[in-house]
């Protein structure tokens, strides 16, 4: 016989059903499901109530446990209208796996279109934090607060329009990008993508290469947006060797504009890094296959998921956060195109 989903009547099940099915109070059911301490229930008692919550299908629901714990296990994901990439789907990965070491649920959200108005979305699943990967309207914040979501917090940049670090900095991988080439290049290029909902990420790389051009007396970083197509990135490519001086080496923003630079290259006939060196962002699989294979900069995912955990928890804890954003260990993973 199959295992039962439900009553007779088709209802949903409660723990009055599972405590008639195993012959106990409510009480004792509540304590047993919820692995309550200090409760003195024989073993055979337990087992009789596991048996009877999966024959009847049961398990407390998520309100259920709002209750009891004072708080949702949710913590809510907000994701900007960006691809979702490999990089992204990394992250998404192992943010699900730090939440879950903390006994917390992430949800992910997409806002492309024609998602759900957000407040929607936060108002029907009532989490206990929010976490936005770009800023978003402090109206929208302040009405989370008001319903008793505990922790709203913005990847980069604040909600609440107060000046404040990100919590994870973009700029030092510009910084580590032209870092790596100024000792052969005295002008650098960056390569923005071809994407306007990008643009905040891409502003932040470039200022970390505009600060390392200053620091070092180099000319300010020429900057052309370069299309995921061949010839509008041989246009740019075209642009920055005509320039006087020329521009010699490339900060890309992520490895797919890197590429679209060297098949550019290819197609005007020139080479990297001899006639242009190139540097990306990610190191996506498809980085060493590219010809030449692509040099870059490698960020510790992981290491940016587990600190965006700690974050909330120790927040969702009545901790105080540090002002200073995630470390995230950067490396360059060289190769032959710069």
């Amino acid at each position: 016989m199959g295992c039962m989903t439900g009553t007779s009547s088709g209802r949903r099940v409660t723990s009055a059903d599972v405590a008639r099915e195993a012959g106990v109070s409510r009480a004792t059911v509540s304590y047993v499901l919820n692995d309550t301490p200090h409760q003195k229930i024989a073993d055979a008692t337990r087992r009789r109530v596991w048996e009877a919550a999966a024959r009847l299908g049961y398990s407390p629901s998520a309100a259920a446990r709002t209750l009891r714990t004072g708080r949702s296990d949710i913590v809510l994901g907000l994701l900007p209208n960006w691809p979702i990439e490999h990089v992204l789907g990394r992250l998404i990965q192992q943010l699900t796996s730090a939440f879950a070491e903390h006994e917390l649920t992430f949800l992910v959200h997409s806002s492309a279109p024609p998602a759900r108005p957000l407040r929607e979305i936060w108002k029907a699943v009532t989490p206990a934090a929010v976490l936005a990967l770009e800023e978003f309207p402090e109206s929208e914040a302040d009405a989370m607060r008001a319903v008793g979501i505990q922790v709203v917090m913005a990847l980069h940049g604040s909600v609440r329009g107060e000046p404040r670090p990100p919590l994870v900095s973009e700029e030092p991988i510009g910084a580590v990008q032209a870092r790596h080439l100024v000792g052969k290049h005295r002008r650098l290029g960056y390569a923005s993508p071809d994407l306007t909902r990008l643009g905040a990420l891409a502003r932040s790389r470039l200022d970390g290469v505009r600060e390392v051009c200053a620091e070092l007396g180099l000319p300010e970083p020429d900057a052309r947006t370069v299309p995921l197509e061949q010839s509008g990135a041989a246009e740019a490519v075209k642009t920055w060797l005509a320039a006087d001086p020329p521009v010699t080496g490339i900060c890309a923003f992520n490895d797919d504009v890197a590429m679209a630079v060297l098949a550019a290259l290819r197609s005007l006939g020139l080479r990297a890094p001899q006639d242009l060196a190139v540097i990306g962002v990610d190191d996506i699989p498809g980085a060493a296959l590219a010809q030449p294979p692509l040099t870059s900069v490698v960020r510790d995912t992981d290491a940016i998921a587990r600190g965006l955990a700690r974050r909330i928890v120790d927040t969702l804890d009545g901790k105080d956060a540090p002002a200073d954003p995630i470390r995230d260990p950067l490396r360059v993973h060289v190769r032959e195109s710069a």
